[in-house]
């Protein structure tokens, strides 16, 4: 006679931990304070200080996330300083 076979459960899953959403501003260095909104519709993306008021804006595709926004914001800041320092 043979065994009975068994049912095997299946691997769990790994969970993704979900990305902020919310970072720290590169002008006044406030945590927490840059909220990132993403418009699907229209495809843009936009960073906004909840502290200074300073924003930016870019498109997005269907792939963009939050920290992709910010991460933009970032280079683009370092980029104009860049510039500026060169030119003085």
């Amino acid at each position: 006679m043979g065994k009975r076979k068994s049912r095997a459960k299946p691997p769990p899953r790994k969970r993704m931990d979900k990305l902020d959403t919310v970072f720290s501003c590169p002008f006044c260095n406030h945590g927490t304070s840059v909220e990132c909104r993403i418009d699907m519709k229209n495809l843009i993306g936009e960073a906004v200080c909840g502290i200074c008021q300073e924003s930016f804006s870019t498109t997005i595709t269907a792939l963009t996330e939050p920290i992709d926004i910010y991460s933009e914001w970032i280079d683009e800041c370092e980029r104009v300083n860049n510039v500026e320092e060169e030119a003085a």
